[in-house]
């Protein structure tokens, strides 16, 4: 037993030196995982962090799965037939390609839109366009929401403009909004609710398949970035404007309130009527073509 005892404060000052370890590292780990907590809300502060990326709010689709499905089958797999579109004499073809370039370099983004209504059809037929663009292996991952109830676009507003007011007040930067003050756009809204129709833009990153299985889509955003410029060509041939338009941080929101998948990822809001008659545009110019083109 005197043995023992002689022992008894070594044990003691080891048990003490064990605690004080133990209670050292416990505040390292907690200190680490306040600095990742920092450090994860100041990306999400940052203007190019997509919220839309951590949206888990889900609204399953019917029979919904997570296994990816089974590719169908290649486009070998479907029959062909033959194509043969106009072909067009040289003048002709100069002569359309002014036009058309004509037409288009007419386009503005048109921030003053009038609340007179705009035939349904048209709008039916300028997403039928839309529609036809190339896709990731014929995928055609987009979804076009139409909304014209007043209520639904207030509603939308509302959510935009709260976003935006964040945006441009702490998201965006004092450089981002000094660049924006030649064009005087600030995050007030008005054309949201007096535009007869609002079109909202989403990609679905993959498809719902047979048995409610994943379907690949394949570049999805290039696609859906793809049709959203054919819709624009398709809006100002038929002498309608818009403002295009990519709400940071408001997809989540706005996804629920139309009740879309989570899926289906909102790429852009697009307000779109005749212009106002007392509608204004920035008196910008465009590059010349020597400086967006190189010729090999």
């Amino acid at each position: 037993m005197a043995f023992m005892s002689g022992f008894t404060p070594y044990f003691i000052a080891v048990f003490c030196v064990l605690i004080v370890c133990f209670w050292i590292q416990l505040q390292r780990e907690k200190k680490t995982k306040e600095s990742k907590g920092e450090s994860g809300s100041t990306s999400k502060a940052k203007p190019w962090v997509d919220q839309d990326l951590q949206d888990d709010t889900e609204i399953p689709s019917p029979n919904q799965g997570d296994e990816e499905e089974d590719d169908p089958g290649s486009e070998l797999d479907l029959p062909h037939v033959p194509y043969a579109p106009p072909r067009y004499a040289v003048d002709s073809m100069l002569e359309r390609s002014r036009d058309f370039y004509t037409l288009l370099n007419q386009r503005r983004s048109v921030r003053f839109i009038s609340p007179e209504p705009v035939p349904r059809e048209v709008i039916d037929n300028v997403i039928r366009t839309a529609g036809t663009a190339p896709s990731g292996a014929h995928t055609e991952p987009w979804t076009f929401v139409v909304v014209s109830d007043p209520d639904a676009k207030h509603a939308i507003r509302t959510i935009v403009e709260e976003e935006e007011e964040v945006n441009y007040r702490q998201r965006m930067g004092d450089k981002w909004v000094k660049d924006l003050a030649k064009i005087r756009t600030t995050w007030v809204k008005e054309y949201l609710d007096v535009a007869p129709y609002l079109l909202l833009i989403f990609k679905q990153t993959y498809g719902i398949g047979t048995g409610g299985k994943r379907k690949t889509h394949y570049y999805n955003e290039i696609s859906v970035s793809i049709s959203c410029g054919m819709l624009l060509a398709a809006l100002q041939n038929v002498g309608l404007v818009t403002v295009t338009s990519t709400p940071l941080n408001c997809g989540p929101r706005l996804r629920v309130i139309l009740q879309r998948p989570t899926n289906e990822k909102l790429l852009m809001l697009l307000p779109i009527g005749y212009p106002s008659e007392d509608a204004t545009v920035p008196d910008l110019t465009r590059k010349p073509l020597d400086d967006i083109m190189v010729h090999i």
